[in-house]
């Protein structure tokens, strides 16, 4: 590499990891011209500095090349790939099976950007226009299932939904998942159930003075303050909701793989 490396940098231990499940060329397909792992660096750049894909930096590969090739990856699901394993890595790790029993559900709205803005709608709750991220974690805040919807839409309507996704990524393991007050009633309760799962709604105090974490539910706002770390997650900027998921997939395979190195350090 003749260029100044950047933090966001893919390193040698990484790099030797996340290699296969990026090469998606056969032995038919025309020569790169540009690098495989400078395009992953280039990537890896835009979602850590919030920079717009026309603005990446002139040492990297021409952000046309960069966007391309990252719509290749998200739709093989490379990225969601990456996260499954490494999930299991982490956990047997840390002490627990490789798939787990329970999850935790949240949503996050994020405002929209004029990319974004033809398909936000108005989350009353928080006040803001724009597109919600519907998201699942595991116990130790890994994620298992994540999907984009107006913002406008209820949590406990996308109950079902998650189950589902959270099932398919662990093989229908999980039998429990922590939620707040906003998963409340019997509808969601039975879409969850449809899918082997129970709903248990953690409530907060009444009498609560200041800030209290509340037991299970503070892993899942850990996780979201892990994603504010990357500046392109913290506003809707892309024009494809599918586009906007695959970006939180390739956050969370960034932190679980430095995670993952610094274990096997």
């Amino acid at each position: 590499m003749s260029r100044k490396a950047y933090p966001s940098d893919v390193s040698d231990e990484e790099w030797a990891f996340i290699a296969p499940y990026l090469t998606l060329m056969n032995e038919e397909a025309p020569q790169r011209e540009h690098s495989l792992r400078e395009v992953f660096n280039a990537l890896r750049w835009m979602i850590r500095t919030g920079a717009p894909w026309r603005m990446m930096a002139n040492d990297l590969p021409p952000w046309y090349t960069v966007y391309q090739q990252s719509q290749r990856w998200i739709k093989a699901g490379v990225f969601e790939a990456v996260v499954a394993d490494l999930r299991e890595i982490l956990r047997i790790t840390a002490g627990k099976k490789a798939k787990p029993s329970a999850a935790i559900f949240d949503s996050r709205t994020l405002h929209s950007s004029p990319e974004s803005g033809a398909r936000a709608e108005y989350d009353g709750a928080k006040r803001k226009k724009g597109s919600k991220t519907h998201i699942a974690v595991d116990t130790l805040g890994n994620l298992l299932a994540l999907f984009v919807t107006p913002a406008d839409e209820q949590d406990r309507a996308q109950v079902g939904k998650l189950a589902e996704k959270v099932q398919e990524a662990t093989g229908e393991t999980v039998e429990i998942a922590f939620v707040d007050q906003g998963y409340t009633g019997e509808k969601a309760a039975e879409q969850a159930a449809a899918h082997g799962m129970r709903l248990e709604v953690v409530k907060l105090a009444e009498a609560k003075k200041g800030f209290v974490l509340l037991p299970r539910r503070w892993v899942v706002e850990r996780s979201f303050g892990w994603a504010a770390r990357f500046r392109r997650l913290a506003r809707d900027y892309e024009r494809l909701p599918e586009t906007l998921a695959g970006l939180h997939f390739l956050a969370f395979a960034v932190l679980m793989l430095k995670r993952f190195m610094s274990i096997m350090s």
